[in-house]
């Protein structure tokens, strides 16, 4: 039998060793009296567990006498490393840098041409891991792994990514390893609305939650599907496109070949399209939105007209997948309820009465920090570095 086999001797240490770390991280500090409790293991499982941890630097252990009561509280050991988040966007790059407990410790951003290459934007973000590093005292060999978020899909099986639409300057590219190997370091890649789903799950408006849709509606529309727990990514990495799901079949032609699809009729580019010969050719997307939030009726309208076929799509999404909570967010997200409005009234007539009863729309809670979180996260929860990987 493999040592690793599920049922043997170390396949059942690891699990209990995740599960302990869960409930400390997710606590902060935990008796391991409280551990025991919380995870339903033997108050000498944790014992033994918390041990085994701690000499391994992952766990702090601090021990208290109040009155004549000895009391040992564990915690993650901050010294234990760190993780990097990497998101690239159309026309920006995020790293952040987090503990093990899923603290942020420091964040940056710059802006990128919309035709960078790959070799460029790498650079870049190595010069930014570089700065960052410096900025909360961490030597590179305590980083535990990078997670990389990119606006394209990614083939699951070679890395590469697809689809010249948004980073044309990325097409082929195997990007892990590509920024794995100017950094030094171990690299995960995905993409980024499924990392806005995974930073919007642990630290925003989908805390708590196990089916899951986010939709980000930026240069791009995408969603990043969260089932059972898990990220959803598909047979070969293409799953949650979204933006490529047929509102007009007679309508225009989308980069992606077909006709109708959503990105024509919701995304940021068409939004700035159908408003700039009333209000300039220099009208970007963010003013766009600030000018529906302070009463532009023609980008009110253009805005709500995104949300409702926004809505068609996530209506046969809830059907689908029947999530619990759909979080909506990138740039024309700002809009807030002029946006949602509109995809909340499709959803609750389109979606079958089931599904619509049970999903809840919400805005995102991170704003343009989803994906770099996203990203953050991704390393800290697949990183074998300690042995505990999906610990979170």
């Amino acid at each position: 039998m493999h040592p690793r086999a599920v049922g043997s001797p170390a396949s059942l240490r690891q699990a209990n060793q995740r599960r302990v770390v869960a409930a400390v991280r997710q606590a902060g500090a935990l008796t391991q009296a409280e551990i025991a409790r919380r995870t339903g293991l033997s108050p000498a499982t944790v014992s033994n567990v918390v041990r085994h941890l701690t000499g391994t630097g992952l766990l702090d252990v601090t021990v208290s006498e109040p009155g004549r009561r000895r009391t040992s509280t564990v915690r993650i050991n901050r010294a234990a490393g760190v993780a990097i988040g990497v998101d690239f966007g159309h026309r920006h790059l995020r790293v952040a840098v987090g503990d093990l407990s899923y603290d942020v410790l420091a964040e940056e951003s710059r802006p990128l041409p919309s035709d960078h290459t790959a070799t460029d934007g790498i650079a870049l973000a190595a010069e930014l891991v570089d700065q960052l590093l410096v900025r909360v005292g961490c030597d590179r060999d305590r980083v535990i792994g990078v997670g990389l978020g990119l606006p394209a899909p990614i083939d699951r099986v070679t890395g590469h990514v697809g689809s010249a639409s948004i980073l044309p300057g990325w097409v082929g590219i195997p990007a892990a390893d590509a920024l794995g190997s100017r950094l030094g370091l171990p690299t995960l890649v995905d993409n980024d609305a499924n990392l806005g789903a995974l930073g919007e799950v642990i630290w925003g408006a989908g805390s708590g939650c196990t089916d899951l849709a986010y939709i980000k509606v930026s240069t791009g529309i995408g969603a990043g599907l969260l089932i059972d727990g898990r990220i959803h990514r598909g047979a070969s990495g293409t799953a949650g496109e979204i933006g490529h799901t047929t509102i007009d079949e007679h309508g225009r032609v989308c980069q992606c070949g077909n006709r109708g699809c959503l990105e024509t009729l919701a995304a940021g580019p068409f939004i700035v399209e159908m408003l700039r010969p009333s209000l300039g050719d220099d009208l970007t997307l963010a003013r766009a939105v600030e000018l529906a939030c302070q009463g532009d009726a023609g980008c009110r309208r253009v805005i709500a007209d995104a949300g409702r076929h926004i809505g068609v799509a996530v209506a046969n999404l809830c059907n689908l997948i029947n999530p619990e909570r759909v979080v909506v967010g990138g740039d024309v997200a700002a809009a807030g309820e002029l946006l949602l409005a509109p995809l909340r009234e499709i959803v609750s007539r389109q979606a079958i009465p089931s599904a619509a009863a049970d999903v809840t729309i919400v805005s995102g809670q991170l704003g343009d920090r989803a994906e770099v979180l996203g990203a953050l996260a991704l390393a800290l929860r697949e990183s074998q570095a300690l042995g505990l990987a999906d610990v979170s």
